[in-house]
């Protein structure tokens, strides 16, 4: 397999696996002890790395998140506690919900090392909101804390190089999320307002964007050796078979 072909077989999965963490009740009982609701945690959770930006900023790097929805959690959050400190304690949950979900899986030592090998080769020219996160410093390092975080890290470099290829496209970030799988319902639950334009002329930009993606982010699967592509592959895989069986905590 090819870099950009590793690399469009794992977007998928990276991006449910990297942002499971977030909807752990841990890490919902996170936001309560700091004060703050669930939504200024994950706003400021995500884009606290950044450090004491304006709104403006934080919604310019998220991208698709509607700008008054982003203003919204970020200033909420900030008259109670400094960004950094809720990304602190945002990068705190992942690392703690990766110690007790991905730390007793088999190969995810090895998982961690992959993933950490990519996102250290990764370019994040252009890409502020996953350079911010790849700065954070670890406060765990355990194998299971360290294969949560390679995947945060990723899926936030998967998500940096598509809203890059999105605006190459010519489309709004708003036009992105309606064309994507959850349409209108998407659109909504990121905060941007009916009425919204029409999904048919959009579906091929957004193919064409997906295809971007996988391009810019696939330099960094090169540092991979032969052979590595596809065990990254099949460890992702069963470490998602392993977290959707009944009963999981995952």
């Amino acid at each position: 397999m090819t870099p950009e072909q590793i690399a469009a077989a794992s977007k998928p999965t990276v991006l449910e696996l990297g942002d499971v963490f977030s909807r752990c009740p841990g890490t919902l009982r996170r936001a309560r002890l700091l004060g703050i609701s669930g939504w200024a945690f994950y706003v400021t959770g995500r884009a606290g790395a950044l450090g004491d930006v304006r709104a403006e900023t934080v919604a310019a790097a998220l991208g698709f998140i509607a700008p008054d929805a982003v203003a919204d959690g970020w200033d909420a959050a900030a008259r109670t506690v400094r960004p950094v400190e809720v990304a602190a304690a945002n990068l705190a949950e992942c690392c703690r919900w990766g110690g007790q979900q991905l730390g007793p899986l088999p190969g995810t030592a090895r998982l961690a090392e992959l993933l950490h090998r990519i996102v250290g080769a990764a370019d994040a020219t252009g890409m502020p909101l996953f350079a911010a996160w790849r700065a954070m410093p670890l406060p765990e390092d355990g194998p299971g804390a360290r294969a949560a975080v390679g995947l945060l890290l990723l899926r936030e470099h998967f998500a940096g190089a598509y809203l890059l290829a999105v605006r190459a496209g010519g489309m709004s970030p708003v036009e992105a999320v309606l064309a994507g799988p959850e349409g209108a319902a998407g659109a909504a639950a990121c905060g941007w307002p009916p009425p919204y334009p029409p999904v048919g002329p959009l579906v091929r930009r957004r193919l064409w964007a997906e295809a971007v993606t996988d391009r810019l982010a696939s330099a960094a699967f090169r540092s991979l050796g032969p052979g590595e592509g596809v065990e990254l592959l099949e460890l992702l895989t069963t470490v998602r078979g392993q977290l959707r069986r009944p009963g999981s905590a995952g």
